[in-house]
C-alpha cells in the first residue's frame, strides 16, 4: 500500500524534476528562439528600408518580416501553452 507520505513525496519529487526542466531547458530555450525571430524581423525591416529602389530585395525583406513574425508568434505561443498546461496541472511555472 502506498502511503500519504510516500505519495505527498512523489508529488514534491515530480514538481522539483518540472521546475528543473523548465529553468535548465525550456524557458532559456524559448527565450533564446525568440531573440533569434526578433533578429530575423529586424534583419527584414533593415533589409526592406536597405533595398527601397529594388523589389527583389524588398521581397526578401517582406519575407524576413514575415518569417520574424511568425517565429515570435510560435514562442509566445509556446510559452502560453506552457503556462496554461501547468496552471492545469498544478504545477509552478
Amino acid at each position: 500500500m502506498i502511503t500519504y507520505a510516500y505519495a505527498a513525496g512523489a508529488k514534491e519529487l515530480a514538481q522539483g524534476f518540472v521546475d528543473k526542466i523548465n529553468e535548465i531547458i525550456l524557458f532559456p530555450l524559448i527565450t533564446l528562439l525568440m531573440a533569434i525571430a526578433f533578429l530575423v524581423f529586424l534583419y527584414g525591416a533593415f533589409e526592406y528600408v536597405r533595398g527601397a529602389a529594388n523589389e527583389t530585395a524588398r521581397a526578401q525583406g517582406k519575407q524576413h518580416l514575415l518569417y520574424g513574425t511568425i517565429g515570435m508568434l510560435v514562442m509566445l505561443s509556446a510559452y502560453a501553452i506552457l503556462q496554461l498546461a501547468a496552471g492545469t496541472f498544478g504545477l509552478s511555472v
